[in-house]
């Protein structure tokens, strides 16, 4: 099987991605340090991170419809120029005194243009990687991302100590003008749509959704795990600090989901399953094994190994479900396709930084850890029982690729 790299295309794009996952990388841990700096407030820096998360969500649709419409790469090219922007404003003004206004405001435009970059990405892997290829692709990626994620905090660390948070994110709108750069000159096929109304557009992209089982109600599965990590995430440093012996506790715990998500997508590159949904599905399903031991304060290896294990799942599943996604769906909704599944999976994520702690107040923080724990258990062990999600494959209903080699 020729490597996907051999692919001038796709190589331009995986060069792409691997800058703008390195820049994005850093952006974390400098943003949170910058508004606490600026405001020493935590509300602050949750204003801020909603700024950024509500109009994403609110405008993915309409970002897969552009996406099917205009050619997902102009597309990309718009957004990433957009959030270079963004980032670009905040790291000036970071340099200078730092206004929460300024902040709030770039963090808003760089989440609007995240929902126009978010449903691309399916597309312009399925556009410049052959069929046989593309899980391979959807793995590359995958690895560099999460690679990127593990080193990200201390290079966050090295630029804030040595110039200021600014800099992370000059970096950052440094790595999207290069991504934005590197798009332009890569030549792929764009199929139009007839023109029709946007609301159209969104209606048949969500008939292609509910049409195929194994695809629909997976993404409640998806969304109600990343329901159940905002809940971990929200109460597991509160555990780790009382009970499970302090905060190293859950640093390692989060190092080890880091290094868990770079195994599993590598696994994902060498490992195909003739139900790739149903195996990674049930992988999905361990994330219940960490919500329970923290409930009960399990012994912290326990813990950390479990958390470790349940993120692999993830770091597996990723590429896997990408690569089902693109053989399974027409080209000319695979961006509509893909932001609904983003919407989906992303809309709970609110709701369990929401409940987590008022639930904790009520019953302590036990109860909504095992609830989530069950929940997690059902909905993507339960998967099991839709006859689509054992009868899915990963072969391709026809190769879509047709860039320029």
């Amino acid at each position: 099987m020729t490597h996907p790299l051999r692919a001038r295309s796709f190589r331009l794009l995986f060069l792409g991605r691997t800058v703008s996952a390195v820049g994005d990388a850093v952006v974390p841990a400098a943003l949170a340090l910058a508004v606490l700096r600026a405001t020493g407030s935590t509300a602050a820096l949750a204003l801020v991170l909603a700024c950024a998360m509500l109009p994403r969500l609110l405008l993915l649709p309409l970002g897969g419809v552009l996406a099917d419409r205009l050619d997902a790469r102009r597309v990309a090219i718009a957004a990433d120029l957009v959030r270079c922007a963004a980032q670009l404003a905040v790291g000036v003004e970071l340099l200078g005194d730092a206004s929460l206004a300024t902040i709030a405001v770039a963090a808003a435009v760089g989440g609007s243009a995240g929902a126009f970059a978010l449903p691309t990405a399916a597309p312009l892997v399925a556009a410049t990687v052959a069929a046989a290829q593309r899980q391979q692709a959807n793995a590359l990626v995958g690895v560099t991302a999460n690679a990127s994620r593990l080193a990200g905090p201390a290079l966050a660390g090295a630029l804030i100590w040595a110039a200021g948070p600014g800099w992370a994110f000059l970096l950052d709108a440094a790595s999207f003008a290069v991504s934005a750069l590197l798009l332009a000159v890569i030549r792929v096929r764009h199929v139009p749509l007839p023109a029709r109304s946007v609301r159209t557009d969104l209606v048949h992209g969500w008939r292609e959704v509910r049409a195929r089982d194994w695809f629909w109600t997976s993404l409640i599965g998806h969304g109600v795990w990343n329901g159940a990590a905002a809940v971990l995430m929200t109460l597991g440093p509160a555990v780790a600090v009382a009970r499970l012996g302090g905060e190293g506790v859950w640093v390692l715990m989060l190092q080890a989901g880091a290094v868990g998500m770079l195994a599993g997508a590598l696994l994902a590159a060498r490992i195909r399953p003739r139900r790739p949904v149903l195996v990674a599905n049930l992988g999905l399903a361990s994330y219940a094994v960490p919500l329970v031991l923290l409930a009960v304060a399990a012994p912290a290896p326990a813990v950390i190994t479990a958390y470790g294990v349940a993120l692999t799942a993830l770091g597996y599943l990723n590429p896997v479900w990408e690569t089902v996604v693109q053989a399974q769906f027409p080209p000319q909704v695979l961006a509509r396709v893909t932001s609904y599944d983003w919407l989906v999976s992303l809309g709970a994520t609110p709701l369990g930084y929401a409940l987590a702690p008022v639930a904790a107040h009520a019953w302590g923080d036990g109860a909504p850890l095992l609830a989530a724990a069950a929940l997690v258990l059902l909905t993507c062990a339960g998967t099991a029982a839709v006859p689509g999600v054992r009868r899915v494959t990963a072969a391709p209903r026809g190769d879509l690729v047709a860039a320029a080699r």
